[in-house]
């Protein structure tokens, strides 16, 4: 029985020997150390023998297994070393080879104006203030001079969620609550810039949603000249130092005196031509002295204090400055028309 186990040794190392398969060796190793392997085969005669006799023949029994699993595990080990190696070569990278380039994304056209404006008033000692997207019409409409029932609503169709909740808009409410804070101490010189939604019809010069950057400025002796300045220093950055601003008179509830900004128009230098309809001025935004019943409700004393207000269309200052022909192209997602404008 012995010299059984010893066959049983010899055959399986030589099978291990020359083996070059990881799948094989592990049919090997069910073969000689399984259940049904010729080793426990063997051990089924241990109930014929003395107790001396099995001890030696359980010790062998041992050694064989132990041999052979040495044989295997060493075997494994080498082939597996060998395939690592097979692939590494048949995967060779060449670090030299020129690197394939990546496409990067960049800024949206809309957030490029819209930060060129940011670091613009940053720089002239604004603060950014933001607000929420669905607001109440308390401070959409109430607290700038907007009254329910006042007709002056008709002028900015409204997505209404009840009837104390709708989408702003204008980022005017950012203002009214940015003044609440203070609590009728000034001064105020922040711009709101956001998303903004009304019911219109969509294209090539209408969208329902839109950019729009507002500017607030509360403080004593603030002036209409202070507006001009500032405005003629946006528009000089913006559109060149060439360009001129003029006021128009206007209405809006929430300021008084209320002006339409014109700029110098682009193509004609203002002599006059198609583009600007033969005035030489294209209209840029809104503006205004906030009306004393805006200070009022917002805590502020009137007498005291006195502010300017603007509204900028990030949509019409990116068309008027890169001339673009459609509104719709900036939510299209179309990548010819986004990456004109990569930086």
């Amino acid at each position: 029985m012995l010299e059984q186990l010893k066959l049983i040794k010899q055959n399986a190392i030589n099978e291990v020997e020359t083996c070059n398969d990881i799948k094989e060796l592990i049919e090997l190793r069910v073969k000689y150390l399984g259940k049904k392997g010729p080793i426990q085969e063997a051990m089924k005669s241990m109930k014929d023998l003395d107790i001396e006799e099995r001890k030696a023949l359980g010790l062998v029994s041992n050694e064989v297994k132990d041999a052979i699993s040495v044989a295997i595990d060493a075997k494994q080990g080498s082939l597996e070393a060998l395939e690592v190696e097979k692939k590494l070569q048949s995967e060779f990278i060449d670090v030299s080879l020129p690197a394939r380039g990546q496409n990067h994304g960049h800024t949206h056209l809309l957030n490029q104006v819209v930060e060129e404006i940011e670091d613009l008033f940053i720089g002239m000692g604004y603060d950014i203030a933001e607000g929420p997207e669905v607001e109440y019409d308390h401070y959409n409409f109430e607290m700038l001079n907007l009254p329910k029932g006042h007709p002056a609503r008709d002028m900015q169709d409204s997505f209404y969620i009840t009837e104390e909740l709708l989408l702003r808009t204008h980022t005017s409410p950012v203002q009214a609550r940015t003044m609440l804070k203070h609590e009728g101490k000034g001064p105020v010189k922040i711009i709101c810039p956001g998303k903004v939604y009304r019911r219109d019809d969509d294209d090539a010069t209408h969208s329902h949603q839109f950019m729009q950057i507002e500017g607030l400025v509360i403080g004593e002796n603030i002036t209409m000249s202070d507006l001009k300045g500032t405005l003629d220093v946006f528009a000089k950055k913006l559109f060149g130092e060439n360009r001129e601003i003029r006021f128009r008179p206007s209405f809006f509830p929430f300021t008084e005196p209320s002006v339409e900004v014109d700029v110098t128009c682009a193509k004609c230098k203002g002599e006059g031509c198609p583009m600007c309809k033969d005035s030489g001025y294209i209209e840029i935004l809104g503006a205004g002295m906030v009306h004393p019943n805006v200070l009022k409700m917002a805590g502020f004393d009137h007498n005291k204090y006195q502010g300017f207000a603007f509204g900028i269309g990030a949509e019409r200052i990116a068309i008027l400055k890169y001339g673009i022909d459609d509104i719709r192209q900036f939510y299209t997602n179309d990548m010819r028309f986004n990456k004109q404008f990569s930086k």
